[in-house]
């Protein structure tokens, strides 16, 4: 079956952008629907696939509700995480290639097992964890100024742009006491400037709950987790800007610190495309 044209506009709106390094105007007046929206992510996802990428897990986005309520949305999103955008502790990421970089701290988990059972419960989630990991997520839109609704962050895959990823823990964790998922805090720390505070209370509740609704969402469409999936959970506190090279150090309560450093010279989106 042919792809609809108002998906393929749309993705190549969103692929031009992220070519040329110039925000694009929203997709939104393109698309219905959040499903439209999805479709481009898909259409999108199999482009990149074709030119020999990898899937490396899945993202969860808008799991804080203060989000949600500022993009009057109530339900998380998801995209896709490329093998190649996987960076390790301190590894530079060049700025140039990023648009508007924000970087946020996540609890990451990569999975043991399947996740492809009916309904998983959070207790399917929990026996399907083998490692758990500090990760600063650096997110980006190719949408100019960060003019987003739901429908364009999705088709954009959730504003993905790659992720770094600290030691893993393995899972369950020896000294229960030693990791709650819930109030774990979490601070990053720019220039020796703490310039996020957050728990894990913000993500869902728990970032065991986000993962369970994306182990869901995906069997409702046709999809699922599988082992050695890594999948980030969401944002434990507010999002920071990226302007200029440095290091942005996150700790996450129990499960230690991770760094995102960048260099090279920011980017300077030109005028909408």
């Amino acid at each position: 079956m042919s792809t609809p044209e108002h998906i393929q506009a749309a993705a190549d709106r969103l692929a031009a952008a992220a070519a040329g390094r110039v925000g694009c105007a929203p997709v939104r007046d393109l698309l219905a629907d959040v499903d439209d929206a999805y479709a481009v992510q898909l259409l999108s996802t199999d482009r990149e696939l074709a030119k020999g990428r990898r899937i490396a897990g899945r993202k969860i986005g808008l799991t804080s509700k203060a989000v949600q309520r500022q993009l009057k949305v109530d339900s998380p999103d998801f995209g896709v995480l490329y093998a190649d955008d996987i960076h390790g502790d301190a590894d530079p990421a060049d700025l140039d290639r990023f648009l508007l970089p924000r970087v946020e701290a996540e609890v990451a988990f990569v999975l043991g097992h399947d996740l492809d059972l009916p309904h998983p419960s959070v207790l399917d989630v929990i026996r399907a964890i083998e490692f758990v990991a500090p990760a600063i997520e650096i997110v980006d839109s190719r949408i100019t100024g960060w003019d987003i609704t739901l429908v364009d962050t999705v088709a954009d895959n959730a504003s993905g742009a790659a992720t770094v990823l600290g030691s893993p823990v393995r899972w369950p964790v020896g000294d229960p006491a030693a990791l709650d998922l819930r109030t774990c805090g979490a601070v990053i720390e720019h220039r020796g400037e703490v310039v996020s505070v957050g728990a894990g209370a913000a993500c869902l509740g728990n970032p065991l709950n986000a993962v369970t609704w994306l182990a869901r969402e995906l069997l409702r469409r046709g999809d699922a987790l599988r082992a050695g999936d890594l999948v980030l959970s969401g944002a434990l506190g507010p999002m920071v800007a990226v302007s200029a090279p440095g290091i942005f150090e996150a700790r996450i309560e129990g499960l230690g610190s991770i760094r995102a450093a960048f260099d090279g010279t920011p980017h300077r989106p030109e005028e909408t495309s």
